[in-house]
């Protein structure tokens, strides 16, 4: 594979990891070179003005950061910029709420987005969402609707540590960067740190585990914010949704069981318009249903706290492709990645102006 130590981003874990997901078969000849178009060389990359802001790419921690000071500074009308707490290495988490001010007593839908590191299709897609409601607001009556009568709380980067860490020194990191005492690993899983079923199957004790659930529920600073924020909002927050990667899936509560909610039919309904809408833009398929049953168990997860607490739409999509980039989407597929999802998120937005008679 010609991998130069010197230079490269990947872990002889995440290697191996990454041919276990595969089954061995390498589905990509020259890793490296993929790893290096996606995070540089930057000279060579399509680098624009802060006004002229490329979508199309994949951008850093930092750039991501200036980039939404600038949303905020440029659309006044439409754009609120606050942070919600800070990371476990005191980086503020930042959440853009999008919106119309026209009455205090609006219905919300919150968004986050890279809550795994490495799955950066997910801050692309939280960007581009922004940009999309922002510039298609005069002449799009669709977005103006959806714009005027619901908030929109977008967290572009959940897990700023780990995506800066992604972005540093390895590729293929997922969870938080948190230090646990007594042990060398680092991190949690941002996605199964929540208090709904915690640490039960599909989520380990492990400290060194991809998916340990983290010493206690909310035991990460990332989690604890978010949860504060939607327990103070769960009045008004009426969909939580949760951008991921990779599967191609619309996945909906519970994970931690094979169960169905109680509004299933109207949450069922809700995925299946979604799912069509999307599959409208290329023709891409999503599959769809509960995430235990759909993808696999998993307790503590975010789609079931906020379900539990009181969100009656929660759902997490897995995003491009299935595997055969995997988390290196190429930066072309950005588009129409960003494209056909949100057709899908703004069908989920659309259907929560309207009453659920299922």
């Amino acid at each position: 594979f010609g991998f130069d130590r010197s230079d490269t981003f990947l872990h002889s874990y995440s290697f191996l990891h990454i041919l276990s997901q595969n089954n061995n078969k390498v589905l990509i000849s020259n890793l490296q070179t993929e790893i290096e178009k996606q995070i540089g060389y930057r000279s060579s990359r399509k680098r624009r003005s802060e006004f002229q802001y490329d979508y199309e790419v994949y951008h850093p921690l930092e750039e991501i950061r200036s980039w939404m000071f600038e949303m905020n500074r440029t659309h006044p009308h439409l754009v609120d910029l606050f942070s919600i707490g800070q990371s476990y290495e005191g980086r503020p988490l930042y959440v853009l709420q999008l919106g119309k001010r026209t009455r205090p007593f609006k219905k919300a839908v919150w968004i986050d987005c890279g809550v795994h590191a490495r799955e950066w299709i997910g801050p692309a897609f939280c960007q581009w969402f922004v940009k999309e409601a922002l510039n298609s607001y005069q002449h799009d009556s669709s977005m103006r609707r959806l714009m005027n009568q619901l908030n929109f709380y977008i967290m572009p980067v959940f897990n700023v540590d780990g995506y800066h860490y992604s972005w540093k020194t390895d590729r293929f990191w997922r969870k938080t960067r948190s230090k646990i005492p007594k042990y060398h690993c680092r991190g949690v899983d941002a996605n199964r740190n929540w208090k709904v079923k915690w640490c039960d199957e599909g989520a380990s004790l492990h400290p060194c585990d991809d998916t340990y659930c983290g010493p206690f529920p909310e035991s990460e600073p990332e989690v604890k914010a978010v949860a504060k924020f939607l327990r103070k909002h769960r009045k008004r927050v009426k969909a939580y949704i949760s951008i991921h990667a990779y599967a191609q899936m619309l996945l909906y509560p519970y994970s931690y069981k094979y169960a169905t909610i109680p509004n299933f039919n109207c949450v069922e309904s809700a995925a299946q318009n979604a799912v069509s809408a999307l599959y409208s833009a290329y023709g891409v398929r999503y599959r769809y249903g509960p995430a235990s049953t759909t993808l696999y168990v998993s307790s503590g997860s975010s789609i079931d706290w906020a379900y539990k607490n009181g969100i009656p739409y929660a759902f997490a999509f897995e995003l491009r492709d299935t595997g055969y980039y995997g988390f290196l989407l190429p930066e072309t597929l950005i588009h129409p990645t960003c494209t056909e999802t949100m057709r899908a998120v703004k069908t989920i937005a659309s259907g929560l102006l309207k009453k659920c008679t299922k």
